[in-house]
C-alpha cells in the first residue's frame, strides 16, 4: 500500500481498494465546509414568530413579557423550539408597512401584532396567507380586522380586550345611580 493512502472497500475512482491522500483531504474538507451549513439549516428549521407593534419596545412591557411568558407556560421557549423577530414602529405608524413586509419576506410562521388595530391592519394588507394574531382593546369588527366575532374568516384571529365596550357599560350604572340620586329618590 502506498504511503498516504487509506484502504477502501468499494472504490469507483479507478484505483482498486485505495483512496488517495488528495481524495481523503477533499472529503474531509468538504465535510468541514458542509458541517456549518447543515448546522445553520437546522437553526432555521425553528418556526419563526414575527412580532409587530406600533409602539416602542420600552413602552410595551406587557407585550414583551406577557406573550413570551404565555408561550413558555405552554412549553415554547425562544431559541429552543421557536425563533422570534421583533419589529417596532416607535409610534411612527407610517413605518408599519415596511416592517410588516420585512416579516413577510422573512417567511415567519405567524405574525403577532399589538399596539392597537393599525399593526394588524398593516399585516393584513401585507399577507393573506400568514396567520395573524392581534391583541387590541378596540373593536376588531368596527376596524375591519374581521367581519364578525364568532367566525373571523381570513388569516386573522385575536384577542379583543373590549376596553371601550366595558367603559361604556361601566358608565351606564353610574349614570343611572347619579340620575337616581339627583331626583332625590333617597340614599344609595
Amino acid at each position: 500500500m502506498a504511503e498516504g493512502a487509506v484502504k477502501q472497500e468499494n472504490n469507483a475512482g479507478g484505483r482498486p481498494g485505495l483512496i488517495g491522500r488528495r481524495d481523503l483531504i477533499a472529503m474531509v474538507g468538504g465535510a468541514a465546509v458542509a458541517w456549518p451549513l447543515a448546522a445553520r439549516a437546522q437553526e432555521r428549521a425553528l418556526p419563526l414568530i414575527g412580532f409587530l407593534n406600533g409602539g416602542a419596545a420600552d413602552q410595551s412591557k406587557g407585550f414583551l413579557v406577557g406573550i413570551p411568558r404565555g408561550l413558555n407556560e405552554m412549553g415554547f421557549v425562544e431559541g429552543r423550539n421557536f425563533a422570534a423577530e421583533y419589529r417596532w414602529a416607535d409610534d411612527h405608524l407610517d413605518r408599519l408597512p415596511a416592517l410588516a413586509a420585512d416579516l413577510v419576506q422573512r417567511r415567519v410562521a405567524v405574525i403577532v401584532t399589538g399596539g392597537g388595530p393599525q399593526p394588524a391592519l398593516t399585516a393584513k394588507a401585507a399577507t393573506s396567507t400568514i396567520p395573524i394574531v392581534f391583541f387590541t382593546g378596540d373593536d376588531p369588527v368596527k376596524f375591519g380586522l374581521v367581519p364578525r366575532y364568532n367566525r373571523p374568516g381570513s388569516n386573522l384571529t385575536g384577542f379583543n380586550f373590549m376596553i371601550s365596550e366595558l367603559e361604556q357599560k361601566a358608565r351606564r350604572p353610574a349614570a343611572r345611580v347619579s340620575t337616581y340620586r339627583w331626583r332625590g329618590c333617597g340614599p344609595l
